[in-house]
């Protein structure tokens, strides 16, 4: 709960004005947890200070001290009613919550005016370069422990990963990637069945996406049906779609895993045909599960988490996807530099 103090009072007799009540912020601090937070402040309360009065010594009241809330970088805050009040993507940002009152002026017959009260919610989105994409028994947490230094839980069982696990890709020249599994999805995530919301929230952040299928195909248990890896796909992609149309638009990559299992060859053909032409293989799909617009996949790696065939491969690709990126961004900040430049010489001749 936040809540901001009034304005101090202002004065009739010779026109002075009370100050302003302090606001509230968020602020992005290093260091800090949202578990700090909760021990810091167990009755998760802020309020501003107040403002002061007016007087014959000081016709201006001062301004009420705000108050702030450290909080860790990553965070969205978002009102009671899901309004969005802000992101803190880096160190130093603030997002104001609430505004103090004003002091009592001429206009308010020198009452002071109430500050906002609000309740507010502090989300921790994770950031990562790319987030792994897949349904469970994808083989995403084996993927990750091939690729990088994570060491995550493995089983093969649906839903091993219950909390989000970061790996760091290592390079030779010592550029790090961080790449994020995230709790399985599972048909139907975007109306919140399983992990599903917070797991797609942190897809959000993410700069990229990385596939993960199973060249065999999967069935999640015995009453649903079975899904080929065309099929695993195109549900991953409508369940992106339904939670956020922009998701779709991120860069993606698609990862084959499993290709130790007998006819995972012949497999892995039929599914890069179906990949080229995904219309004339949509009948293939139940119809509310056709996504608007398919994914072009910038690679698609066929690897074996187990036998560690194809894994070199696939971290070149990252890094290759990841920088290629980065040099458009660079390239796109220059631009708009050099329009600036132009601009301002223009205006000076």
């Amino acid at each position: 709960m936040c809540g901001c103090c009034t304005g101090g009072m202002g004065l009739p007799r010779l026109g002075g004005q009370g100050g302003n009540g302090g606001d509230v912020w968020v602020v992005a601090t290093k260091n800090m947890t949202l578990k700090r937070i909760k021990d810091k402040y167990p009755q998760k309360r802020f309020v501003g200070g107040i403002g002061g009065n007016s007087s014959v010594r000081a016709l201006k009241g001062d301004r009420g001290k705000d108050k702030e809330i450290f909080a860790p970088v990553g965070i969205t805050v978002t009102s009671d009613d899901d309004r969005k009040l802000g992101d803190l993507n880096a160190e130093g940002d603030r997002v104001r919550v609430a505004k103090g009152g004003p002091g009592g002026s001429f206009c308010s017959a020198f009452q002071p005016g109430r500050g906002q009260a609000k309740h507010i919610r502090l989300d921790l989105k994770l950031i990562a370069d790319l987030g792994l994409v897949g349904f469970p028994n994808a083989g995403k947490s084996s993927l990750l422990t091939a690729m990088s230094n994570a060491t995550p839980q493995v089983a093969s069982y649906a839903f091993t990963t219950l909390k989000p696990e970061i790996g760091k890709l290592m390079y030779k020249d010592y550029k790090q990637i961080s790449v994020a599994d995230l709790p399985g999805l599972i048909e139907g995530a975007h109306i919140n069945k399983g992990m599903g919301h917070k797991f797609l929230k942190h897809v959000e952040r993410t700069k990229q996406l990385l596939f993960v299928v199973d060249v065999c195909g999967f069935q999640l248990a015995s009453q649903t049906p079975f899904r080929t890896a065309f099929e695993a796909v195109q549900l991953l992609t409508k369940e992106l779609e339904l939670y956020k149309q922009e998701l779709v638009s991120k860069p993606a990559l698609l990862v084959v895993n499993k290709m130790d299992l007998p006819d995972a060859q012949d497999k892995l053909q039929q599914l890069k045909e179906q990949l080229q032409n995904p219309d004339d293989f949509s009948d293939l799909l139940p119809d509310d599960m056709i996504p608007k617009n398919y994914i072009t996949f910038r690679h698609v790696v066929p690897v074996s988490a187990t036998t560690g065939f194809g894994i070199e491969h696939l971290k070149s690709c990252i890094r290759e996807s990841l920088d290629e990126d980065a040099a458009m961004a660079m390239k796109a900040i220059h631009q708009e530099r050099l329009q600036a430049l132009r601009y301002q010489s223009h205006e000076h001749s």
